[in-house]
C-alpha cells in the first residue's frame, strides 16, 4: 500500500466534483460493514460463543447466527474490553431491538418513516394514454 499525503496543496479527493448520493451512501455502508466486522471478531475473541440471553451455545458451523448488541445502543462506543458488546443469538437480538421500538411506541414516539413521502415515481404515469384508442 503506497503512503498517503497530507499535503494541503494536493487538494481533496473528488474535489470540484459533487458526489452522487448512492456513492456516499454506499460509502457509508462499507466503512460500517468494516466498523462491524472489527468489534464483532473483537467480541467473538473475548466473551463466550453463547447467547447472553438464551444460553445458545455455538460452534464454527454457526458462529454466523451470533450477532453483537451493544448494551448502551450506541454503535460507535466499542471499547477494547467489550465491557459495551453481548453476544445474542440472531432471535434474542431481534427481540431486545423489538421490545426497544416497543417501548418508543408505548410512549407515543414514531419510529421509521411511517410519516415519510410516499413514492415520487410512477412508472405507469404513461400507461393510459398508450391503451386509450386514437380517434382517426
Amino acid at each position: 500500500m503506497g503512503q498517503r499525503s497530507f499535503d494541503p496543496s494536493r487538494g481533496h479527493r473528488g474535489a470540484g466534483k459533487p458526489e452522487k448520493a448512492e456513492d456516499v451512501v454506499a460509502r457509508a455502508r462499507k466503512a460500517q460493514a468494516e466498523r462491524e466486522k472489527s468489534y464483532r471478531e473483537q467480541s467473538l475473541k473475548i466473551h463466550p460463543w453463547i447467547c447472553a440471553r438464551c444460553g445458545r451455545e455455538f460452534t464454527h458451523r454457526n458462529v454466523h447466527e451470533l450477532t453483537v448488541h451493544h448494551k448502551d445502543g450506541n454503535h460507535e462506543n466499542n471499547p477494547p474490553d467489550g465491557s459495551n458488546w453481548e453476544n445474542l443469538c440472531i432471535y434474542c437480538h431481534d427481540n431486545e431491538h423489538r421490545r426497544h421500538l416497543d417501548y418508543l411506541e408505548a410512549k407515543g414516539i414514531r419510529v421509521g418513516d411511517e410519516e415519510g413521502p410516499g413514492f415520487t415515481h410512477n412508472p405507469f404515469a404513461k400507461l393510459k394514454g398508450l391503451i386509450e384508442k386514437k380517434e382517426p
